[in-house]
């Protein structure tokens, strides 16, 4: 009896998301991922795209300009791929996620015992992306309906749950004690960001979408470790409620107001 309750709450689960991943016109691409050390690492981003594509997803690069259409960030979806620590096997799941950095789906583990790092990712990349495949993606036409201040139930795939609680849950401790700490953004603001949770903290993304900052956590929830254009400093929240990016330039301190949607 409880294990026929389980495989029609997964069979729920799945049906759920292939509705509303349908409803989304396109995927974002990041050229690297946070356990990668330089971009396109073991060309996996180029290997994501190329797998998006034959899923049936419309894929951009976040350094793309996006095509005419696609003007609505929060009509695409942004794709990561998170490796699992194992000894001895190298585990890839692959996370999509709303405009808010809310996870919307999460892959089945893809796994490899190859010793060789290229093929082990590819190989790891390639069996997560057959839960993807799985999904039979079609875009719909319908617009997505999401806000910003209700949480968005994520459909975890069995295999993945476990994995996927500490690295879901990270960030969305920090966004609330952010969110509670400053006033809400002005949403019209053309230098208004918007922050998708990473691993280490924050990525700051416009309207493109492109990556202009990325945030690294410390132990203090209004200051940030900041780097903007290769230029490395702090993201403070400061009394006034605004966030303010600090650095050093030519010796000199520079404050810049950064205008943040958490």
């Amino acid at each position: 009896m409880k294990i026929k309750f389980l495989l029609t709450a997964i069979l729920c689960s799945v049906v759920g998301f292939a509705q509303s991943v349908n409803d989304y016109k396109a995927v974002i691409v990041p050229v690297k991922y946070d356990f990668m050390k330089t971009d396109n690492q073991y060309r996996l981003a180029t290997l994501s795209k190329q797998n998006l594509n034959k899923a049936g997803f419309e894929a951009f690069y976040t350094n793309q300009q996006l095509p005419e259409g696609y003007t609505d960030r929060c009509q695409v979806l942004y794709i990561d791929v998170v490796k699992d620590n194992a000894f001895l096997v190298t585990k890839l799941f692959i996370q999509f996620k709303d405009c808010f950095g809310q996870v919307v789906f999460t892959s089945e583990v893809g796994k490899s015992k190859e010793k060789d790092y290229e093929v082990a990712y590819k190989e790891s990349l390639e069996n997560a992306f057959k839960s993807v495949y799985a999904l039979n993606y079609k875009y719909s036409g319908n617009a997505p309906v999401i806000t910003s201040n209700v949480p968005v139930t994520a459909k975890v795939s069995p295999a993945a749950a476990a994995v996927t609680t500490a690295a879901v849950t990270k960030p969305a401790v920090t966004a609330q004690v952010v969110a509670a700490a400053a006033p809400s953004p002005d949403l019209k603001d053309p230098n208004l960001l918007y922050a998708q949770p990473t691993e280490s903290g924050y990525q700051l993304i416009d309207k493109t979408p492109k990556v202009v900052m990325k945030l690294l956590k410390t132990s203090q929830s209004n200051v940030y470790i900041a780097i903007k254009d290769n230029v490395q400093g702090s993201l403070i929240l400061k009394e006034d409620g605004q966030w303010y990016f600090e650095s050093y330039q030519n010796d000199k301190l520079v404050s810049e107001k950064i205008v943040v949607k958490f």
